[in-house]
């Protein structure tokens, strides 16, 4: 691209001045249907429809899904309450996007509330041209200013795209129906991408009365249906127990490209269940359709009734959804509490966890230790540090701990008495260096006679059977650690706060990693309310590089940066982690068509599959 002026003189320079963002010359941008940040997108302008989905699939029939816990709220963009199921924003069935994802290519979006998308070479700002045929329900346009509040509303009332859009300066109209995004840096390649997942809310809606005649307030909780541009509409709803979704036959953009064959359903009913159990029963009985399973023994134990025999309910193991992600999940101790501060006592903690046992008895030996923040991917930090990894490693000087250099991480291995027994003397002895020593049993603090105590949050039973014999290794050197089990409310709202001593949670990564890092491991996150940096990582290394990775204009240097980033992470014993199943296991009644192949990197469940029998 160059730059160009409008014309000469002063009037061309004012009106430079007045099409771009303030203080920028005019540059001739070039307008895109599509943006990616790794590969180019494989669709041109004005392709017909994505390759992977059936453009000729019918429109009918009903799916019955289930949901955990609870719901108080429809409001999108806040993060407190119970947002119901069907309405996580970038996956909402009633809001929508102004770019949407394509399920075969790793992080190309396309064009959905926005026609076009354009930015500068230096990446300083991006504008998006709104389509003018896109409505919400009432029939009013999606205007510019509806993306303005939208963008204002989620970064004043959410912390996490406070921290997301940190770098988004402001969000201003220039045009009828364009949009212009400023930013606060240059070279940040995938800003334009992540504004461009940002859900948008009408604003005459929200700021008009409700159906109780009081002036609605997007920055409080609501259970009055909202009103979006998307496909579905809520339909009818129990507060807190079901919710149903209707296809909206007045739709804007049932015709345009990247939506053809999606959204085949004409309802969608989600029921609530308050245990996990009675929820896979549902299922069993057919009032379900559709089930994930994340327990091995129920996998392996449970799927002996007369429908899976019949082949009524079918069963299948796909990776797709794991070949653009790398995952960390584990025990996560918080460092906002001082007993967590000292490494030893967080590495003595991994010592006590036995993965081995458990993938032996409880698991079937479907899963796999992770020893990764970005597990099952080419991102994941492998051996000892070399080439340019090594570069930005030594480049840090003295920030980054010797064992980075000299050694691999790895985890402790157990699986027999005899390991457990070793490795129980290792954490013994780390918590000895830490000042602990055991009295009468327990460990406590040499200094103080204070013992080391702590509280394993969780969220629903399924965790109980990996904590509860994590926390008896632990008592087995003197720990004295219980297990708590919340309802889903109390649990969302603790981990909000950092209202606990240790969670099991975790990370998924996509293949490339960006500004979300800071929210999971920037210094300035640690005292964010809502802020995914869970464990309270606080590192001046770990923020140079979080930084380094916004900027990275190539795919190697991008690699060595998170393999070095992963290094420092994992050297900082912050997560004991703990197992992953590379692959999606699901179940469902034979009641679906669907796209064969599915797409490359997603099983497109509910998006692009179609009831059986449905009219066309």
């Amino acid at each position: 691209m160059r730059l160009a002026l409008v014309g000469t003189g002063i009037l061309a320079l004012v009106s430079a001045l007045f099409a771009a963002p303030e203080g920028v010359i005019a540059e001739e941008l070039e307008w895109r249907h599509a943006i990616s940040v790794i590969e180019p997108p494989r669709y041109p302008k004005d392709f017909p429809h994505f390759s992977y989905v059936n453009p000729d699939a019918p429109k009918g029939g009903d799916l019955n899904l289930s949901a955990s816990g609870t719901f108080d709220s429809f409001n999108p963009v806040l993060d407190k309450g119970e947002l119901a199921a069907g309405l996580t924003p970038r996956l909402s069935l009633v809001t929508e996007t102004l770019l949407k994802p394509s399920m075969d290519e790793v992080d190309a979006v396309y064009g959905l509330l926005a026609e076009a998308v354009a930015f500068p070479d230096d990446y300083s700002f991006v504008k998006f041209r709104l389509r003018p045929e896109a409505k919400w329900a009432d029939g009013a346009p999606v205007t510019p200013e509806d993306v303005v509040f939208s963008f204002d509303k989620f970064k004043e009332l959410n912390p996490l795209y406070t921290n997301y859009y940190r770098h988004v300066l402001k969000a201003e109209k220039t045009g009828e129906r364009e949009i212009t995004f400023t930013f606060d840096e240059k070279n940040n390649r995938e800003l334009p991408v992540i504004i461009g997942e940002l859900d948008i809310v009408p604003k005459h809606w929200w700021e008009a009365k409700g159906a109780d005649g009081k002036p609605r307030d997007i920055a409080k909780t609501t259970l009055e249906p909202i009103m979006g541009s998307g496909p579905y509409r809520i339909a009818a709803f129990s507060p807190g127990a079901k919710i149903r979704y209707e296809l909206r036959d007045d739709y804007w953009g049932k015709a345009l490209n990247v939506n053809i064959g999606y959204d085949n359903f004409r309802g969608q009913t989600y029921t609530y269940f308050a245990d996990i159990d009675v929820e896979f029963e549902a299922f069993r009985s057919g009032n379900v359709d559709f089930w994930t399973e994340n327990s091995a023994m129920r996998w392996a134990r449970s799927y002996d009734f007369p429908a899976v025999t019949d082949g009524r309910v079918k069963r299948e193991v796909l990776d797709n959804e794991y070949k653009t992600s790398g995952i960390l999940v584990g025990f996560i101790p918080n460092m906002r509490r001082d007993k967590f501060k000292d490494i030893r006592v967080r590495k003595a903690l991994n010592y006590a966890f036995d993965f081995e046992e458990l993938n032996r008895t409880v698991f079937f030996g479907q899963y796999q230790r992770i020893d990764s923040y970005f597990y099952g991917s080419e991102l994941a930090s492998k051996g000892l540090p070399d080439g340019k990894e090594l570069e930005i490693l030594q480049s840090l000087k003295g920030d980054v701990p010797s064992e980075v250099f000299s050694s691999g991480y790895s985890n402790p291995v157990g699986g027999d008495p005899a390991k457990l027994r070793e490795n129980l003397r290792k954490a013994i002895g780390l918590l000895k260096e830490a000042g602990y020593e055991l009295r009468n049993g327990r460990m406590v603090l040499a200094a103080t006679g204070v013992p080391l105590s702590f509280e394993i949050l969780l969220n629903g039973p399924t965790i109980e059977k990996v904590a509860l014999p994590f926390a008896d290794n632990l008592r087995k050197i003197g720990v004295e650690v219980s297990v708590r089990t919340v309802d889903a409310s109390q649990y969302t709202n603790r981990v909000r706060s950092f209202d606990y001593d240790m969670i099991y949670l975790g990370w998924a990564q996509s293949l490339n990693p960006g500004n979300e890092q800071s929210d999971y491991w920037g210094s300035k996150s640690v005292d964010v309310p809502g802020s995914r940096n869970y464990a309270g990582i606080s590192n001046p290394a770990i923020d140079k590089l979080v930084d380094q990775i916004a900027f990275v204009k190539d795919r190697k240097t991008l690699i060595a940066t998170v393999k070095a980033l992963d290094r420092l992470l994992l050297a900082g014993d912050y997560v004991v982690p703990s197992y992953t199943m590379r692959s999606s296991r699901i179940a469902y009644w034979d009641k679906f068509g669907r796209p064969e192949p599915l797409p490359t990197y997603g099983i497109g469940f509910p998006q692009i599959w179609w009831a059986k029998g449905a009219a066309q």
